[in-house]
């Protein structure tokens, strides 16, 4: 049986705080994205948008070396770095000091690209976002889940998912296998679908903001800039998970009465972000 808090306006703004008066950049906090691959630069343009347009004051792009005019083009907001490889990530190696990285968006399967993933895993101890392929390196190789910084948020969709804890035959087993998880490795799990639950220990809870529009390319990508961005800004990751959920899955709310799900695309997300927030704001 259910009994899941459900994210509504009335939790959303119990996490949500605007932007002090005297706010400057560096106080919103710095974020990086890493990710990305030949043929998959989109994904981190998408993230490092939504991670701008989320609030955090600066953001760094980590990609390979074949997309820095892509993300310098589509993204002039966005600081790029880039690995020494042309076509995928060997080395996740900067002297930044960020406040928060979400890791995994388009970034390949590749086995330098793995070794990168590990030894970024364990040297990180900021607050972090792990999606995507960086989700099915992990499941490969579970035996770094012991590695992972304690509090990141993962943000699988149901195949993933099912590739970290292994087939379930209900809703019950799924969420008790997740909760079994979450405990292990002492992580947040945002299991996306619809709806989307949030898992954190035994504490469960349940989106009620979107529709169906969100099930388009890329709509994951900019909900893990959306939750890096906020993790920049302070939020703890629990309040950052729930908050960035009820605001991604809102976006969808806001856009679909004047075009409809067909047309909506995942950079409509990033475009109705600033309308989400005003709603809470």
């Amino acid at each position: 049986m259910k009994n899941n808090t459900l994210i509504d306006r009335f939790e959303a703004l119990k996490r949500f705080r605007s932007i002090p008066e005297d706010a400057h950049k560096w106080a919103q906090g710095h974020a990086l994205i890493v990710g990305g691959s030949y043929g998959k630069m989109g994904s981190v343009c998408l993230s490092s948008l939504a991670c701008l347009r989320s609030g955090a004051g600066l953001v760094t792009t980590y990609i390979p070396k074949c997309g820095y005019e892509i993300v310098q083009s589509v993204v002039p907001e966005a600081m790029v770095l880039t690995d020494d490889y042309t076509d995928h990530i060997t080395a996740v190696t900067h002297k930044l000091k960020v406040d928060s990285v979400g890791i995994g968006i388009g970034m390949g399967h590749h086995s330098d690209t793995q070794h990168a993933l590990y030894h970024f895993l364990k040297m990180s101890t900021v607050p972090t976002v792990i999606d995507a392929d960086a989700l099915n390196i992990i499941s490969d190789n579970k035996e770094w889940l012991e590695i992972v910084p304690p509090k990141t948020i993962l943000t699988p969709h149901g195949k993933e998912l099912e590739r970290l804890l292994g087939p379930w035959e209900s809703y019950d087993e799924m969420m008790e296998k997740t909760k079994e998880f979450s405990e292990k490795y002492n992580v947040i799990i945002v299991n996306k679908g619809a709806p989307t639950y949030i898992v954190y220990m035994n504490a469960v809870f349940e989106n009620t903001s979107g529709n169906q529009a969100l099930a388009t390319a890329g709509s994951g990508d900019v909900l893990t800039g959306v939750l890096t961005g906020l993790l920049a800004q302070g939020y703890a990751p629990v309040d950052a998970a729930v908050l960035g959920v009820y605001l991604h899955g809102l976006t969808a709310n806001i856009a679909v009465p004047e075009m409809g799900y067909h047309s909506f695309i995942a950079s409509d997300c990033i475009a109705n972000l600033g309308r989400a927030f005003l709603s809470l704001d």
